[in-house]
């Protein structure tokens, strides 16, 4: 059980990062302007990385592999879905569609990643 409440702080601790960051008018303003021609991709790597965290978390909960893919992008794209919600109320910010999608995919990707990775030889846990 303690270790199941344990693999949830990664996921939880990146998602309290993607909330500050949604909440600031120019998070990355550390960045050149021309990545941002390229917002999508910035997206679907940002949820990318939720959904890989959130797959050993959910099997160390329990789930199956083919269900914590399922319930990882599910719960990957309803946070996107808030996020942009929430982007909505934060002067410079807009929510978007697209970028909602986008996070949908790279959660998606992320997920499916990190449950092969989890099934490689010589894994154990």
């Amino acid at each position: 059980m303690r270790r199941a409440v344990w693999a949830f702080v990664p996921p939880l601790a990146y998602a309290g990062i993607i909330f500050a960051l949604s909440a600031q008018s120019d998070p990355l303003s550390f960045l050149p302007r021309g990545i941002f021609l390229h917002d999508k991709l910035l997206h679907a790597t940002e949820y990318a990385v939720l959904g890989g965290l959130l797959v050993p978390a959910l099997r160390a909960a329990g789930l199956r592999p083919s269900a914590a893919v399922v319930a990882a992008v599910v719960i990957a794209s309803a946070f996107g879905a808030t996020d942009e919600f929430h982007q909505s109320f934060v002067p410079g910010r807009s929510a978007d569609v697209a970028d909602w999608v986008a996070d949908t995919i790279g959660a998606a990707v992320g997920a499916l990643v990190a449950t092969a990775a989890l099934r490689l030889p010589g894994r154990t846990g």
